[in-house]
């Protein structure tokens, strides 16, 4: 029976792909994220990174070749709709090109405008990108590419803005960052492209995304300041500016990935940052990952840094599987993270305790309101060893401890809970004696 619960679950959770933790979609490649709020319920529109395989694009860089959407009401749990736009099913795009780059979408008037950047088949008009709109009636599609793409805009990484007026504007890249007003209809734009002046001289500059708040507007764009994009922002009393160079948002990432790309948006009265790292693909960062984390703003209006976390955003039901290795917090020494199949990373990661000097913080775990009898935990330990969870802190209340038999293959093991552990609380996990042991996930049961 316990073979047979393990071939049922174990696939389950490896496939799921859409966790409260960073990254948040675990089984495909995904960056350039736009968030958006549409009937209360978030909305990410990111391009999809793939493997290039022969005849995709270019060996060893971007590839992309349609859109997904994803959407959640509570940052926590989230729906894969499928693809909503590809190469070879848009009338005007090349259908090799594999360069569907970072997209955005909007709302107005009853239907939702997607927009989009490629390369068009037709190059009479010029090489490089030009930029498209799909339109649908939902936020999920089905989205109906336009026949061609928009007049009088080259570049990439469009952002659309509607200010209080009704006006929009759109905003692009091509070397500088660009804005212009549109129509009325959402697909035409209204008057001559500008360059948005005082913006950095020196490095790559793109992906702009403006949002407005309290009488601001702020215009954020990734930037390399050094090796790598750092995310910056300026900030304006009207989406047309003038900006003012103000801060950085985000500094370049730890592990060297070359390229981020931001949206920013307010859900429930809380501010997110939506971005890109290479976490699954740590050694190609053409192949990216989008994450999540919270945004707060100083008295003054600035934006205060924004560290990246392996924890992201949301809370994390107690019954739910317990990624402990997108931890909050983790220990100097004594503990680790590792992937669980180096030869496929969309298996997700272990956290390794070498000994009982090691431990990993995981906050926002809602144990809800009626009593937990029991508590799982896939584990693996080639000494034995007693696994320990408790609360809030390494000296904490125990909430189980959990025998590992010695042995070379992973085992589910089930331990009861002691005491009555609810609402919201963090889990501290670390062992109990001597020993070492490898944990993929928690998860507590009625």
């Amino acid at each position: 029976m316990k073979k047979q619960f393990l071939s049922i679950l174990l696939p389950l959770l490896a496939g799921a792909g859409a966790q409260a933790q960073n990254p948040f979609i675990t089984n495909q490649f995904t960056a350039d994220p736009s968030a958006r709020v549409f009937n209360n319920r978030v909305y990410v529109y990111p391009s999809h990174d793939i493997k290039c395989g022969p005849g995709q694009g270019r060996p060893n860089w971007f590839c992309m070749e349609d859109y997904h959407v994803f959407s959640s009401d509570n940052l926590t749990d989230w729906t894969d709709h499928g693809v909503i736009v590809s190469q070879d099913k848009t009338n005007w795009t090349a259908p090799t090109a594999y360069s569907m780059w970072a997209p955005d979408c909007v709302y107005r008037n009853g239907k939702y405008y997607f927009y989009f950047p490629a390369p068009a088949k037709d190059t009479t008009k010029g090489r490089g990108f030009s930029i498209g709109v799909a339109i649908a009636d939902k936020p999920e599609g089905p989205f109906t590419p336009q026949p061609e793409p928009m007049a009088n805009v080259r570049g990439i990484d469009p952002n659309v803005f509607i200010d209080k007026d009704g006006q929009a504007y759109m905003y692009w890249a091509q070397g500088n960052l660009y804005m212009a007003k549109l129509k009325e209809n959402m697909l035409e734009l209204d008057g001559e492209p500008v360059v948005i002046a005082n913006m950095p001289t020196q490095g790559l500059k793109e992906g702009p995304w403006l949002f407005e708040r309290g009488g601001k507007y702020y215009l954020t764009y990734p930037h390399v300041r050094n090796k790598t994009e750092s995310l910056e922002y300026a900030m304006g009393n009207t989406p047309m500016g003038p900006f003012t160079v103000t801060g950085v948002i985000m500094d370049e990432s730890p592990t060297g990935c070359w390229t981020n790309h931001q949206s920013i948006m307010e859900y429930n009265k809380q501010w997110y940052l939506f971005y890109h790292n290479n976490d699954l693909s740590p050694r190609f960062d053409k192949n990216r990952s989008i994450r999540i984390d919270s945004l707060f703003f100083e008295p003054d209006g600035t934006i205060r840094k924004v560290i990246p976390t392996l924890r992201g955003a949301g809370l994390t039901k107690a019954t739910n599987p317990i990624q402990i290795d997108r931890y909050s917090h983790i220990s100097p020494g004594g503990a680790s993270i590792a992937f669980l199949d180096t030869t496929n990373t969309f298996g997700g990661w272990k956290t390794v305790f070498q000994n009982t000097d090691g431990w990993v913080q995981y906050n926002s775990v809602d144990f809800g309101s009626q009593p937990l009898k029991t508590l799982q935990a896939r584990v693996v330990s080639a000494t034995g060893a007693t696994l320990q969870v408790r609360l809030n802190s390494v000296k904490g209340p125990v909430v189980a401890e959990v025998p590992v038999k010695s042995g070379n293959q992973w085992q589910v093991v089930t331990a009861p809970v002691k005491g009555k552990p609810a609402g919201v609380q963090n889990l501290v996990v670390t062992l109990k004696g001597q020993g070492s042991c490898e944990v993929d996930w928690l998860q507590l049961a009625l």
